[in-house]
């Protein structure tokens, strides 16, 4: 696993319409330890005779481990270390099957400066179809008076 790098922004570099995203194929160890970490065994996401009889024909990523790389970019890129999660609402549109690539971003749609929040809106994609939409809303730290004086 490679380090990621990091992106830091204090809420004054912030501006609406600033972008991030993150690609990433859905593996079945993704799921596997997803289900671990969570506790969430249901069988639509770790059993093939199990999810072969269901709507989706196989089985399907959680929809919260897609929704975690929502958190992923909120906290390593878009607004970066620092920012503290206040809040999220998220729409499942449609189901990741293990083996797709979900393209995830986030979009700075708002910004209000009475307790530095930001509200980001934020989409899942695989290929043409959004598989899961909604908005975050962060609160990220002012840049330092040191720096700012600088």
């Amino acid at each position: 696993m490679s380090v990621p790098v990091l992106k830091s922004y204090f809420f004054e570099d912030l501006s609406v319409g600033m972008k991030e995203s993150l690609t990433r194929t859905v593996e079945d160890s993704d799921v596997i330890g997803f289900a671990q970490l969570s506790g969430d065994d249901n069988p639509i996401h770790l059993c093939d005779v199990y999810a072969s009889k269901t709507r989706f024909g196989q089985r399907i990523a959680h929809g919260l481990y897609t929704a975690s790389l929502i958190s992923a970019i909120l906290g390593t890129r878009l607004p970066g270390p620092g920012a503290v999660y206040l809040s999220q609402t998220l729409h499942f549109r449609a189901p990741v099957k293990i083996g797709e690539t979900v393209v995830v971003s986030v979009e700075v749609i708002e910004l209000a400066e009475k307790g530095r929040r930001c509200t980001l809106h934020c989409e899942a994609h695989v290929g043409d179809t959004v598989v899961l939409d909604g908005q975050a809303i962060v609160m990220v730290p002012p840049r330092p008076k040191e720096e700012a004086a600088a």
